[in-house]
């Protein structure tokens, strides 16, 4: 019988540290917080020393009911939760929970940490307890209730002066102004014409291109030269020769050193760029190869914990990593000395490592039959990085020519560059949002005075681009580089965004909805202090201080709060109208009151202010509204009133309606779903029918819906269960199983091989 218990939070993690602590200990997953603040105001005791009244999520009931249950007949209860704020938070959260059960009473708890999920590093951590660290709960909790003052005061206030089912965050909105101004910089931006002139020349069989960037002794910057007529005219003047002379030839070695090992943002960075992964996905699967993958039997913590801004590794993984490559590598690819790398954070996050392989032997090839694809996909990216930190720099031949053309003082430059060492270039390059500008053209061998041929000469038009707008990778890396948010709270604050609208994405670029661009207006204008950068910034360095216990998180919450609340409470009195509408310099059409734009449920528009009275509206950008012909269904009427049906257009495209509406809300699909063939299992009264969710993803449900509401994400087989007998099968097609028959019962479990 197991006499000691261990609490983690996920359970692939407890089925992998089962195998490494045996049968002393049993382990139970709380799968992640179970507690939360009460959702409703007042959670946050503002007037009473900001006591937070929590209540126990109610998902995770019959979770903590078996941890406490086991926890009674235990001698001793260790807790394993991740290794950071959130981890040691719930840590606390479990013992004050057992605690008011009376269930620890002489035996406290004790709090274990581990950065990677393999044997020995596990079974050090058991034997090196510690006390749940109140600094770090403190910081969580300031953390939580800073976020529940913001959301629970400005949420309201958007509903009420914007729409309903709006909210603004404390790191969210920052990155929403990011994504907003960005945008407001493109649609502004003008772009400017300038030319770059370019001579062609050769060295018996190799070509190359030399620049313009000296002209009559005045060095040339990006406008010097204009317009067509004024390139033509330096074309004319540079063609009264036919030949070119070398006045300068520099050749110098130069050296580019590794990328240091992931962070959890340099992570999330990479993978958006090289394996197209979002921030959300990237985490996931991050989270499945630390907390342990069955590799021959055995579950195998594949990686070092994923929640970190440090660039440090343990002096035993560095020494495996040199063994690797001296093993591996000729010898001049090893460095003399371990390659170290500080961290730019000011206060690097509580996990003591960068992202690295649990062992540099356990190679891509030899775990990749073992992965899903994603997860191979990321393991060997993290496996090669990590690899690469510790190689040797490349090494390059750069050289540069001066060449002068019809007077001395007109000089073009050629530049180029030869690998001669490539070092950790061999296993891995770090990859970019914008194209790496330096060339890999080599130039022939030539010598001051060489005298060269002019085989061409001609200008390039060039046009000023705007900035490019945000993607995933580029948005994680400047909040980083202005200290919004941390490393957990980068993929929840992108979700965040794309599912409140405020921002979409177009071609992986972030695009800022009508709906986010008035959120944003209202935010900056009104509560400018809460979205600055520097603000926001400061206040996530305060919590840092409170998790080294240099600062009081209740002092924190009274500075923050006091401001705040005044704030809100001064901005309830504004109109909608203030908020949501922008007076035009422009007369209505139609009554001669001044036009507006303002925020309908399909983006903006321009409308009358004088609205009601008069109806004149008009799209954004310029065109006349036209009012919607209306289509009737012939031979058809209202099943519900006996009403004519009509084609209408929603914000879905295009439905059957009710003439009726609104006294009748008859809806039918305009194009009839696909049957099919396979009888409802829940009502037994219709067929499954395929539809579409708003996100227009495939579904099937009861034609009978809303009376019977089951659906299948899967397509159905009219084949029943040989566990559970439940009357129908799905077909499940994933890349490392296949096409599967697979029990939509979640309890059941069943799935085999599908017949071709």
């Amino acid at each position: 019988m197991s006499n000691n218990l261990l609490i983690v939070e996920s359970p692939s993690k407890a089925k992998t540290l089962k195998k490494y602590l045996g049968r002393d200990f049993e382990i139970l997953a709380s799968l992640g917080h179970v507690r939360d603040l009460v959702p409703k105001q007042g959670a946050v005791d503002t007037a009473h020393g900001f006591a937070m009244k929590y209540q126990l999520i109610a998902r995770n009931h019959k979770y903590v009911d078996a941890i406490a249950k086991a926890a009674a007949k235990a001698d001793k209860v260790f807790l394993a939760t991740d290794p950071d704020r959130e981890g040691e938070a719930i840590a606390w959260h479990i013992t004050e929970i057992l605690k008011s059960r009376k269930l620890l009473k002489n035996k406290p708890p004790q709090r274990v940490v581990f950065y990677e999920i393999t044997e020995s590093a596990v079974k050090n951590a058991i034997k090196e307890p510690r006390e749940i660290s109140m600094s770090l709960v403190n910081a969580q909790q300031a953390r939580r209730a800073l976020d529940y003052l913001v959301g629970f005061n400005l949420s309201p206030l958007l509903w009420r002066k914007i729409r309903p089912g709006l909210s603004a965050g404390r790191v969210q909105s920052p990155a929403l102004r990011l994504i907003v101004e960005r945008e407001q910089e493109i649609e502004t931006f003008r772009s400017q014409e300038f030319w770059t002139i370019h001579l062609d020349s050769h060295k018996e069989k190799q070509k190359f291109s030399a620049r313009l960037f000296q002209y009559h002794a005045q060095k040339l910057e990006q406008f010097s030269i204009g317009s067509e007529s004024a390139q033509r005219k330096i074309i004319q003047e540079l063609s009264s020769t036919k030949d070119a002379q070398v006045i300068k030839a520099d050749k110098k070695r130069k050296q580019r050193s590794p990328a240091p090992p992931f962070t959890t943002s340099t992570l999330q960075q990479e993978a958006v760029r090289k394996l197209n992964m979002t921030t959300a996905r990237t985490m996931r699967i991050t989270q499945q190869l630390y907390e342990g993958v069955d590799i021959g039997g055995t579950s195998v913590g594949l990686i070092t914990y994923m929640r970190t801004d440090s660039l440090s590794l343990a002096n035993e993984a560095v020494a495996e990593i040199r063994s690797y490559v001296s093993k591996m590598f000729e010898p001049e690819y090893l460095p003399k000395s371990a390659v170290l790398y500080k961290s730019k954070s000011k206060n690097a996050q509580e996990a003591h490592e960068a992202i690295r392989p649990t062992s540099i032997f356990r190679t891509p090839e030899s775990v990749r039959h073992q992965l899903s694809a994603e997860q191979a996909k990321l393991y060997e990216m993290i496996w090669k990085r990590t690899l690469a930190c510790q190689i040797s720099p490349a090494k390059f031949d750069v050289t540069s020519l001066d060449i002068s053309a019809a007077r001395p003082d007109n000089l073009f430059r050629a530049s180029g560059q030869t690998l001669v060492f490539p070092g950790f270039i061999a296993v891995y390059q770090e990859g970019f949002d914008e194209p790496d500008e330096l060339g890999e053209g080599r130039l022939p061998e030539l010598n001051v005075g060489d005298v060269i041929p002019i085989d061409k000469l001609y200008g390039e038009q060039h046009f000023t681009q705007p900035p490019p707008r945000y993607t995933e990778a580029s948005l994680v890396k400047t909040l980083e580089e202005h200290g919004i948010g941390r490393p957990s709270t980068y993929a929840s604050i992108i979700s965040t965004l794309l599912e409140r609208e405020y921002a979409l994405l177009d071609k992986k670029h972030f695009v800022p909805t009508d709906v986010g661009r008035v959120v944003n207006k209202f935010l900056t204008e009104h509560f400018t202090r809460y979205v600055d950068y520097d603000f926001t910034a400061k206040l996530e360095d305060e919590l840092d201080l409170v998790s080294t216990g240099k600062r009081e998180w209740v002092p924190l919450l009274e500075d923050f709060w006091k401001d705040f609340n005044r704030l809100v409470e001064d901005k309830k009195n504004l109109s909608r109208k203030e908020v949501t509408q922008e007076q035009l310099d422009e007369a209505c059409p139609k009554c001669g009151k001044q036009l507006t734009v303002r925020l309908g449920k399909r983006g903006k528009f321009v409308g009358c202010s004088g609205f009601p009275a008069c109806d004149y509206t008009r799209n954004l950008n310029g065109g006349q509204a036209t009012a919607e012909t209306v289509v009737t269904v012939e031979g058809r009427n209202c099943p519900k009133c006996g009403s004519g049906l009509v084609i209408k257009n929603g914000p879905y495209g295009k439905f059957i309606g009710c003439s009726s509406y609104p006294k009748c809300k008859f809806i039918e699909s305009l194009n009839k779903p696909r049957d099919s063939g396979v009888l409802c299992p829940q009502c037994k009264a219709a067929n499954l029918i395929e539809r579409k969710s708003r996100y227009g993803k495939l579904f099937y449900s009861c034609s009978t819906y809303p009376k019977c509401k089951y659906a299948v994400w899967n397509p159905p087989v009219a084949q029943s269960c040989p566990k559970c007998k439940w009357p129908v099968l799905t077909l499940k097609t994933t890349k490392r199983h296949g096409t599967e028959l697979v029990c939509p019962v979640k309890e059941c479990g069943y799935s085999a091989a599908a017949q071709a």
